[in-house]
């Protein structure tokens, strides 16, 4: 019971990692995370079906080029653990800066994130993020962001 409790514990630590990466628009980060095949799958918002760690790095590149930034706070973070495979499914609490003059937008997703483990370490192989159907927006004091990893 406790290898099952700490198990999950890992791949949560994991997919922060995950966020963190992506408040921090590091793509080295980013790219330790994922499994580098051709077979991984990623769906942004608004984006179609990316195949391939060469194309969801490119993504990644392209998302990293704002300039702006953007805060990510996961909540509802569930973890499912079967053999060597993890689903987490969570919401993505999101705070939007489009422009360096002006507050931030805040919206919500839902998320999957599909982990493989390889050789004693969870790789991220497919990641899946779409709008929350007529989410009421997030309000900046509903939403705690964690601390930026420096």
């Amino acid at each position: 019971m406790r290898q099952i409790i700490a198990e999950h514990e890992v791949v949560k630590q994991v997919n922060e990692k995950f966020y963190r990466a992506l408040e921090a628009a590091s793509l080295s980060a980013m790219s330790g995370l994922w499994l580098h095949t051709d077979w991984v799958k990623c769906v942004h918002p608004g984006w179609d079906l990316l195949v391939g760690w060469p194309q969801i790095r490119r993504s990644w590149e392209q998302i990293f080029s704002n300039p702006s930034g953007i805060r990510v706070a996961p909540e509802n973070v569930d973890v499912f653990i079967e053999g060597d495979f993890a689903l987490v499914s969570c919401y993505e609490n999101l705070a939007l800066f489009l422009h360096s003059f002006e507050a931030p937008v805040f919206t919500r997703t839902t998320a999957t994130n599909l982990f493989q483990r390889v050789g004693g370490e969870w790789k991220l192989i497919h990641h899946h993020a779409s709008p929350v159907p007529k989410a009421p927006l997030v309000e900046e004091d509903e939403v705690t962001f964690p601390e930026t990893i420096q």
